[in-house]
């Protein structure tokens, strides 16, 4: 194999959703009423008749296969097991399938629906050679109990083509492997051309003109060498690290203290190079195959070992579903997914720097116990609209966004400090129509206004007629007798809406 060549081990599940539901039944997550070595099939409903989507293999044998009516399949087979087509769940699974597919290489791509392509190039030596590593992973895949095909090849597309159809070599392959459209297939096969190896020997532009561009496409990827490379599923991690055992480990204590070895050896290489990570992933990797994935985050890049560990423990009492070891890993992945500079920090004689730390260690530690969306910040937003102002996003996000907008010196503030969302509709009295207001009732209170300052008008977004409802708005400061102040604002103007309503949209402290 030339030094260019790439290599790609694709995987192909023909029983996905059965090889699922049959494991779930055995673990005790699924009881549909049969046992997993039971005929079973899958049904959905399609065009009003409820049709098997996928079978199991003792189902196969019996002559059932997708396709076949639920009332045809039973009137062959009564006793068939049936449970309904949840393609989510399948969907999860083979995410789950490929999370224990990165122990090989960190290129590993999904190949919906029920497939994936590794690329195995530089790694396969790490375990003996191309086939080594296709049997390892074969073997771990049985455990899960799952039934698969596997292909090596120059490309994606040819070990794709030769997985789905269990071929030996290209040559072999039959013309459906190219995934044309039906009628160019039926035209390749009235044209006697039944297998890749009967189109090879012909020229492209001749394949191209007669059964189109896509035949001619298709095969240069299959046969002819052409490699459009997989899209990992992950980008590559600008830092990763990992521990392999010899013997299984089966207490989560000791794999904590593994991460922790390499939370240490991560520090020292981010130390040389003067950066900080912002986002950490462990991948604590079973025997059986599947993978656990704890991930933590903070505000601003570090490598400080204790405050990773600590955040890690605070994950790790977070989770809903304990780690369950199973028969122990054997191997603990930390990887970094960025680098940012880590520049020492100034200490000011009030404190200010060390506060700002502290502040963001604290929301680090509720990030990651209460979850990622769960503690929020709020950042400027360039409108004019009140309430498109500002947005909300994580608190764990790095970066400036953006400055407020500051009242003059010695001026009061132009926005209140709490904002309704929406406004609250109010009764108001006003003086002259257009004028400002003289008294409102808000909540049942009847409020006396005896300052007003206004109006600022803000318009509508005539390119969005939703927003403002397509009507202006015009804005007042206002204070009743207890010195109460209050944003108030007239939606509409006199003379062009039938009525104008009036809002409380909020207030200042």
């Amino acid at each position: 194999m030339s030094s260019g060549t790439r290599r790609y081990l694709a995987l192909c599940f023909p029983f996905l959703g059965p090889d699922r539901l049959a494991r779930a039944i055995r673990m005790g997550e699924e009881r549909p009423g049969f046992t997993p070595d039971d005929p079973f099939a899958l049904v959905e409903k399609v065009k009003g008749a409820i049709r098997l989507a996928a079978v199991n293999r003792v189902a196969l044998g019996l002559g059932l296969a997708p396709g076949l009516s639920l009332a045809d399949a039973r009137a062959r087979f009564p006793g068939i097991g049936v449970a309904d087509l949840d393609p989510r769940a399948d969907a999860a699974w083979l995410e789950r399938i490929a999370d224990g597919c990165d122990r090989y290489t960190p290129m590993v791509a999904l190949d919906p629906p029920d497939g994936l392509i590794l690329d195995i190039s530089g790694c396969a030596h790490l375990f003996g050679g191309e086939a080594g590593l296709r049997d390892d992973l074969l073997v771990r895949l049985k455990r899960l109990g799952m039934e698969v095909r596997s292909a090596l090849a120059d490309t994606p597309d040819a070990a794709h083509a030769l997985a789905r159809h269990a071929a030996q070599t290209l040559e072999m392959l039959p013309v459906e492997a190219l995934e044309l459209d039906g009628e160019e297939t039926v035209g390749l096969r009235r044209a006697g051309l039944k297998r890749i190896g009967d189109l090879e020997a012909r020229p492209s532009q001749v394949i191209a003109a007669r059964f189109g561009e896509a035949a001619s496409d298709r095969l240069d990827r299959i046969a002819r060498g052409r490699d459009i490379r997989i899209t990992a599923r992950r980008p590559e991690p600008a830092l990763f690290l990992e521990r392999r055992f010899a013997e299984p480990i089966g207490r989560t204590e000791d794999a904590l203290a593994a991460i922790g070895q390499l939370v240490e050896a991560a520090a020292r290489r981010m130390e040389e190079a003067h950066r900080g990570g912002r986002r950490f992933e462990a991948q604590l990797f079973r025997t059986d195959g599947l993978v656990r994935s704890l991930r933590i985050e903070t505000g601003l890049p570090v490598r400080d070992v204790a405050l990773v560990m600590r955040l890690f423990n605070e994950r790790l009492d977070a989770l809903a579903d304990p780690i369950d070891p199973g028969f122990g890993f054997d191997l603990v992945r930390l990887s970094v997914p960025r680098f940012e500079a880590l520049s020492p920090l100034q200490l000011p004689l009030e404190g200010g720097a060390v506060a700002e730390g502290e502040l963001a260690q604290l929301l680090d530690r509720l990030s990651t116990r209460l979850g990622r969306n769960r503690v929020r910040r709020l950042g400027p937003q360039d409108s004019h609209i009140p309430e498109q102002a500002c947005f909300a996003f994580p608190a764990v996000e790095a970066g400036s966004m953006g400055d407020w907008s500051q009242p003059e010196p010695e001026e009061p503030p132009l926005r209140p400090t709490h904002l309704f969302d929406p406004p609250q509709p109010i009764e108001v009295v006003a003086g002259v129509p257009d004028g400002p207001p003289q008294r409102f009732r808000w909540r049942r209170e009847l409020h006396e206004v005896t300052l007003a300052e206004g109006p600022e008008r803000i318009g509508a977004l005539w390119w969005k007629r939703a927003d403002n409802g397509g009507v202006a708005r015009d804005y007042y400061r206002v204070e009743d007798r207890h010195g109460r102040r209050f944003w108030l604002f007239r939606h509409g103007l006199y003379g062009r809406e039938a009525k104008p309503v009036w809002y409380i949209h909020g207030l200042f402290a």
